[in-house]
């Protein structure tokens, strides 16, 4: 019904270097996004969008009762491996598997901009989370503040395939303007109660890794199938030149953007 056929098979092409390689680089945001879900023992948590698992397992950590949902199945065995005592489900933020009110916090860390509707999937979040519960979601700055978006999205976006008729492609930048995400949390109904920011740099240590990286991500997955692997890596390595330091690591510089809402 919504984005979840098309988003799994993009994302679970490289799940292994997604978990490997990717997600530690945004650990500071994982951080924040628990603290601001206010996250502590015994907190019913869904995070929606979860990749392979890491903020549901720092989530455990801290003594949640953890819920996971991804449109991929390769990710969500990774899940499973990091996470065994989850409540681990595929499935479509636009129509998510769990009752009304089932959860205290509800996350979505740089999930919530690749839905097909966007507004959907909000409520969707919303309808899961219990009154007075919390909805945290995030999205990258603007591209000014995020070096990886500035040296990267200019050259990648001739090499996507177009989206299908009367549809807008998702884009990592589409919330970053000020007030946008907030904007989508009040749409569905909540209380905007915080928001903040995270200085999140992406750094590899040679652009092999880098290369591995990015190329696990569902937008560059998308273009590979449409353009092929060698011009998508070609827009890496320029980028990745601009910012290479002296021993040779990938460091750019980013800002993600977060927003908590209670519901009433």
């Amino acid at each position: 019904m919504g984005s979840a056929t098309v988003q799994g098979q993009l994302w679970g092409a490289r799940a292994q270097d997604w978990a490997a390689y990717t997600e530690q680089v945004s650990l500071p945001l994982f951080g924040a996004v628990l603290d601001a879900a206010r996250v502590t023992p015994r907190t019913r948590l869904l995070d929606a969008g979860c990749g392979a698992g890491l903020p549901a397992l720092l989530a455990s950590l801290r003594g949640a009762q953890v819920a996971a949902l991804d449109a991929s199945a390769a990710l969500l065995a990774i899940v499973r491996q990091r996470v065994p005592a989850a409540d681990v489900r595929e499935g479509d933020l636009e129509g998510l598997p769990f009752d009304d009110g089932t959860f205290d916090a509800v996350t979505a860390v740089n999930s919530l901009f690749y839905a097909a509707d966007m507004d959907a999937a909000m409520r969707e979040l919303v309808r899961v989370l219990r009154p007075g519960g919390r909805v945290v979601v995030t999205a990258w700055g603007p591209p000014e503040r995020c070096q990886f978006l500035a040296a990267v999205m200019p050259a990648l976006g001739p090499l996507m395939p177009p989206p299908p008729p009367g549809a807008s492609p998702p884009h990592p930048g589409a919330l970053s303007q000020p007030g946008a995400l907030a904007a989508v949390l009040k749409r569905a109904g909540l209380r905007v109660v915080q928001e903040g920011e995270v200085t999140c740099p992406f750094v590899f240590p040679n652009t092999e890794t880098s290369w591995r990286a990015n190329a696990s991500a569902g937008v560059n997955q998308a273009a590979i199938a449409h353009r092929g692997e060698a011009a998508v890596r070609a827009v890496y390595a320029d980028a990745d030149r601009a910012h290479t330091r002296p021993d040779g690591s990938i460091r750019y510089e980013n800002v993600f953007l977060w927003v908590a809402g209670e519901r009433p």
